[in-house]
């Protein structure tokens, strides 16, 4: 047992321990405050609230961008018994999917390390822990965030794949399925051209003629666990009429989601793939930034050049050519592309940046000098937003966080006292779930008591700032004023609650 312990307990796995309980500092420090509880959250929330305590099992999961068509059930099942454990507080799956995070940085230094040894392992560690974009990602309570995990695993399935072992594409099919169906976004759909791309080669293109093909037992069993992965949703179709059959082709065989581009449409495209990558490496890049991007994406391209004979360089190069390319034609949800769409390739992206960067530092001395200047750079860079964004106060007019949602309610309640009253919310732009759920969660449970349906002479109105449409609170708060007359008003943050005596 010592012999075994003293194998890891050496420098190498001490600064890579020491560097992901730093990475868990950062995704977990005050998310009982700081953490953003939206529609999304809420929605979610409250499907699982069901589920917990009226038993309402489900066969589909949140609703994609693209009307009609919904994700499976898993993401669902996955935060459920985090919010058991937790009697309903949205802290317990927010912190699950931290550690989910950290422990894909952990599978992405192994990766990396396979790549291109432990100079970029280390490299893509530190790039993955202080990149603000990713810790954002890992930090926001919905389904896409556990696809910085499943792309580990996919990646590391693949490479398991080149090394002969053919049960990992079982666990490919799994990955691909839960990926697509239940975590994923937009962009994960374009994982499939390239496990079919990748496949190809190692069926057929292998050097030497030397096929890697599994046998007919690990291809009924990796079929059967992709079908798996999606029957939930092929329940509900047959339950509900074709339904989801039917909105699908709408929307993919109406031409609506993938199309001819114009020229304008690709440029544009391109540059806002090339913006929503650089900005994991810089969040908010300047001339400067741009300027160092440009110089190292330039060292890439010579050093790539070297770094493609080496067959996992290809593995992520397919996954990132895929998704790419399939971005110029994919046009659904109204032609946006939104940078979370992409969080199933954040890792991916920078593993293959730590591979260049690490190639670089091999080089000779002047590489070592100019890939520690970038690293530092790089960490000063993205600290300019860590900071501020972990030590949000909460105060600010525009800031709408947990803490001062459940500051928002308890004045509500400490106001209200044992009397009945009413609730109207107003949360840009779309329904309350947010506090649809912290209602029903915080008075069941802290306050065991509920705003109630029927009118009752106590209302309270409870609305959010919105920058973007004040015309919009503006026309509701003029509709409550023929409601009830405000007796007092409190604020918190960009959160404001009014008591008000309902008009007879």
């Amino acid at each position: 047992m010592l012999e075994k312990i003293k194998k890891y307990f050496t420098p190498e796995y001490i600064l890579v321990t020491i560097i992901l309980a730093v990475s868990f500092v950062l995704r977990v420090f005050r998310v009982n405050e700081i953490l953003n509880f939206n529609y999304d959250q809420g929605r979610d929330a409250l499907v699982v609230w069901n589920l917990i305590h009226s038993h309402k099992f489900f066969l589909i999961g949140p609703t994609t961008g693209l009307p009609g068509i919904f994700r499976g059930p898993f993401y669902y099942y996955l935060i459920a018994p985090f919010y058991y454990l937790g009697k309903g507080n949205p802290i317990w799956p927010a912190v699950m999917l931290a550690i989910m995070s950290v422990m894909a940085l952990g599978l992405m230094y192994y990766l990396a390390k396979k790549i291109g040894g432990k100079t970029a392992g280390f490299i893509a560690l530190i790039l993955g822990t202080f990149s603000f974009e990713v810790i954002y990602a890992s930090r926001w309570l919905s389904n896409p965030t556990p696809m910085l995990f499943l792309s580990m695993i996919l990646v590391l399935s693949m490479f398991l794949i080149q090394n002969k072992k053919k049960w990992a594409w079982i666990i490919l099919s799994l990955v691909l399925g839960l990926s697509f169906f239940s975590f994923g976004s937009s962009g994960e759909f374009f994982y499939f051209p390239a496990v079919v791309i990748f496949a190809i080669w190692q069926f057929f293109l292998k050097k030497g003629g030397i096929k890697n093909i599994p046998d007919l037992k690990i291809i009924l069993i990796s079929v059967g666990v992709f079908l798996l992965t999606f029957l939930p949703l092929l329940i509900f179709n047959f339950k509900h009429g074709n339904i989801l059959a039917n909105n699908i082709g709408g929307q993919f065989g109406g031409g609506k989601s993938f199309g001819i581009s114009t020229w304008q449409f690709v440029l544009d495209r391109l540059s806002l793939i090339w913006t929503y990558f650089s900005s994991l490496i810089f969040h908010d890049p300047y001339t400067c930034e741009h300027i160092i991007l440009i110089i190292f994406a330039l060292a890439g391209i010579y050093f790539l050049l070297r770094l493609v004979k080496n067959e996992r360089i290809k593995v992520i190069l397919i996954l990132l050519l895929s998704v790419t390319f399939g971005l110029l034609f994919y046009q659904g949800n109204y032609g946006n592309l939104y940078q979370y769409y992409l969080t199933g390739y954040y890792l991916i992206f920078l593993l293959l940046v730590a591979a260049v960067l690490g190639a670089v530092f091999k080089s000779n001395l002047v590489g070592k000098i100019l890939v520690v200047c970038f690293l530092v750079y790089f960490i000063s860079q993205n600290w300019t937003v860590i900071k501020p964004y972990l030590s949000t106060t909460g105060k600010e007019s525009d800031t709408i966080i947990l803490d001062n949602q459940k500051e928002a309610i308890d004045w509500i309640y400490k106001d209200a006292g044992s009397s009945q009253f009413n609730v109207d919310e107003y949360v840009p732009p779309v329904i309350p779930y947010s506090y649809g759920y912290l209602f029903i969660w915080l008075g069941n449970t802290k306050y065991h008591i509920l705003p109630v349906d029927n009118e009752v002479p106590l209302l309270y109105t409870l609305y959010e700032v919105d920058p973007p449409h004040p015309e919009r609170l503006e026309a509701w708060l003029n509709r409550q004023k023929g409601i009830g007359k405000v007796v007092k008003q409190e604020t918190f943050g960009g959160i404001t609650v009014q008591e008000r005596e309902r008009i007879k």
